[in-house]
């Protein structure tokens, strides 16, 4: 199974580069209500527990390590799978009650799906368009060079999409998902083992549709969340820590964040002793440590500017050291 995706594509090149230039966030009404969502699976893991969330439009950045539960919940909210307890709502459709309602607005890139061997992208993109419903095959073939002109994959269009690089196949899902005019985008963990180039290739398309669609996007990846979104939470066993936005999670540990370089043997000492966030070496093989503290620590600790990464890894030592 590729993704879910339904109506038809709308949107044209014109309104996403005009769209692109919208830097500035803008608060929405929140489209996307999760309350008390609760996920056990057999084994007896609790994947998602007592989770509440309300997202609105825009990139909405899910942020946590592997197995906080991310896609657990990507494929509930997706309709893939029942939770235990809880609801979903998206604008007036109960998910729960009425799951295809919300397929039909629903766009779903997994972390991974299969394609079609041998088979071309413009082939097998007219082949969904005719699936999902486009008839005449003038409009296929509109809305076809839109969706590739748009994930930059127009010039390949003849080419199998089994022979696509990584970050090609997955653009490749993003045109797929837009063959329809989904108002509720869910990408989970896309840009996990793309090389830089792609990355930012993928970004740029996320980007650029995320300006008049929900889109809930889950990476481990924090510069992903950075870069590409208006709101964001941090999770990790199967619960949001924090629901908040990257510049404000950031302006928060302003006057908080100390480095020092220190000695390897002294790693322990530091982590031990200090709120350690960080830690990467130095070219003369010392370490740079990055702490969190209300006060300066010492004399040889220097201030530091606050980061993403900061506050990420704060969430995740708070959540642990009240567990």
């Amino acid at each position: 199974m590729l993704l879910v995706a339904l109506p038809i594509f709308s949107c044209s090149l014109h309104r996403f580069g005009r769209n692109l230039k919208r830097t500035q966030y803008q608060p929405t009404m929140k489209n996307l209500s999760i309350k008390q969502l609760t996920k056990t699976y057999s084994n007896g893991v609790k994947a998602v527990d007592n989770l509440s969330l309300e997202i609105g439009t825009g990139m909405f950045g899910l942020l946590g390590p592997n197995g906080a539960g991310k896609s657990t919940l990507m494929r509930t909210i997706a309709t893939l799978q029942r939770p235990d307890t809880g609801s979903i709502r998206f604008h007036d459709i109960d998910v729960m009650q009425d799951p295809m309602a919300l397929r039909k607005v629903l766009g779903y890139l997994p972390q991974e799906f299969g394609v079609y061997p041998k088979v071309s992208a413009e082939r097998l993109l007219a082949y969904f368009a005719k699936l999902k419903g486009v008839q005449s095959k003038q409009d296929r073939q509109t809305l076809i060079q839109k969706v590739l002109e748009v994930t930059n994959l127009y010039e390949v269009r003849k080419k199998h999409v089994s022979s696509y690089s990584g970050g090609m196949k997955q653009r490749f899902g993003i045109a797929q998902m837009l063959l329809s005019n989904p108002k509720l985008i869910i990408v989970d963990e896309p840009t996990a083992g793309l090389d830089p180039a792609e990355r930012q290739r993928f970004l740029n398309i996320l980007r650029e549709i995320g300006t008049e669609h929900t889109v809930l996007f889950s990476t481990h990846i924090v510069d992903d969340v950075k870069e590409l979104c208006h709101e964001m939470a941090i999770m990790n066993g199967g619960r949001i820590l924090q629901q908040t936005t990257p510049e404000a999670a950031t302006s928060h540990l302003e006057g908080q964040i100390w480095t020092k370089a220190i000695e390897r043997h002294e790693l322990d000492q530091m982590r031990a002793t200090y709120t350690l966030l960080s830690s990467h070496y130095k070219r003369d093989n010392t370490l740079f440590i990055r702490i969190h503290s209300p006060e300066k620590p010492g004399p040889e600790f220097t201030l530091a500017k606050p980061n993403l990464e900061d506050a990420y890894f704060l969430a995740l030592q708070s959540a642990t050291a009240t567990a």
